[in-house]
């Protein structure tokens, strides 16, 4: 049997840190305000000029670094974002020519919001699983900033911009669980409530880019839920419990979502990969980053058993069950 192996990590932060002090001289709000609610101190925002395809291609050069790996190895690149450089072409094309990968590499887009790193990597480890690639580049790169209201506190204080990589290979070895490489992926979506979190705007119905609206504590509620219950289906599916995870990587969206899932799960906290603080909510990039950083503090170790969730706007929500 074919699995999809993580063989390599990277992520990417502007250099522009923006704190909770810097955001109070914009808008009504402050560092007690934002820490209390969220958890978050800090966020990263991207520079002038500088677009998510330029954050992504710095976490793909990074990850394949981390592989040792070169972009002439790559033969698939799946990108997940919301905040594509253009409506057309996909930004997974313009990181393929900047990584200088072989002509005719498939490339192309994952939109599903804050999971879409989840459904990009179901989509690669099927596609590797498949004989379709061997090789897979899976991103999520966001550049949130940019779709901000800068007039809404309840908002605009939550994102920040950032990208994040991992390197798929494929691997023919024999064994259970006990073997590395993604066990399952899976997805799941409602779009009965597209309307708690959304952007108001796209090229079909305004012809522009909108900002963010959100329903904070509904989608807190329906994300504690969900996640619960897609961990546990991810789990229950090989027979585990959450007791037998090392870690859950989580889509850091709010330290409170965070805590709340961990304590439906039952999961010591401290197996719990925490990075809001200091990035914010990076949608898409916000699971990849994670998992770089927590891979280079060396939290995350090979031969871990770990979970990735998340949630976002639709919604949509996934998790997939991981041996390092």
């Amino acid at each position: 049997m074919v699995r999809s192996v993580l063989a390599g990590f990277g992520g990417y932060l502007p250099a522009n840190r923006v704190t909770n002090d810097d955001l109070a001289r914009r808008v009504e709000t402050s560092d007690a305000w934002i820490r209390e609610r969220t958890g978050i101190e800090a966020r990263h925002f991207a520079a002038e000029g500088e677009l998510t395809s330029d954050l992504a291609t710095a976490a793909a050069r990074a990850a394949l670094a981390d592989a040792g790996l070169d972009a002439q190895a790559v033969d698939l690149i799946v990108l997940a974002t919301a905040t594509p450089d253009q409506t057309f072409p996909a930004t997974a094309v313009r990181v393929q020519a900047a990584l200088g990968c072989r002509p005719g590499t498939p490339a192309f887009d994952v939109q599903a919001v804050c999971s879409g790193f989840l459904y990009a990597l179901g989509v690669a480890d099927s596609m590797v699983k498949a004989g379709l690639a061997r090789t897979a580049l899976v991103i999520g790169a966001e550049t949130f900033s940019r779709i901000l209201d800068f007039n809404d506190r309840t908002t605009c204080v939550l994102f920040g911009d950032g990208a994040g990589a991992v390197v798929l290979q494929a691997s023919e070895a024999e064994g259970g669980l006990e073997v590395p490489g993604i066990h399952s992926v899976h997805l799941h979506a409602d779009g009965r409530h597209q309307g708690l979190l959304y952007v108001d705007g796209g090229p079909s119905s305004t012809r522009t880019v909108g900002v963010v609206h959100m329903q904070g504590r509904e989608v807190f509620r329906h994300a504690v839920n969900n996640l619960h219950a897609v961990v546990v289906e991810a789990l229950a599916a090989h027979g585990l419990t959450p007791a037998d995870l090392d870690w859950l990587v989580p889509h850091q969206a709010n330290q409170r979502i965070l805590d709340g899932t961990a304590r439906k799960l039952e999961i010591d906290p401290a197996r719990v990969v925490s990075t809001v603080a200091q990035h914010a909510n990076t949608s898409a990039a916000s699971v990849p980053l994670a998992l770089s950083v927590a891979r280079a503090d060396g939290r995350l170790k090979r031969g871990d058993l770990i979970a990735l969730e998340a949630l976002g706007g639709g919604f949509t929500w996934g998790a997939a069950l991981v041996r390092l």
